[in-house]
């Protein structure tokens, strides 16, 4: 996956994210749907900090790969 595929799915989570939290009442599945794209923007920017490390490091990025949501759950930003 490209940076920008990685931007763009950051994007639309956040938006996502953004939606959810515009409403008055969060249900039963707004706050596990909050939580899976709280996991799932860990992942996105984990993902996408390896490949920028690696393309400065004179490495190839696509090396990168995409770790499991307990390796980065809770990442601080």
């Amino acid at each position: 996956m490209e940076d920008k595929q990685i931007l763009s799915e950051i994007i639309k989570l956040t938006n996502e994210e953004d939606r959810l939290y515009a409403k008055e009442n969060l249900s039963e599945g707004d706050i596990k749907s909050l939580k899976k794209i709280n996991v799932e923007l860990d992942q996105c920017w984990d993902y996408l900090n390896q490949r920028r490390a690696l393309r400065k490091a004179g490495k190839n990025p696509d090396k990168a790969s995409l770790r499991p949501p307990g390796v980065v759950e809770n990442y601080e930003q």
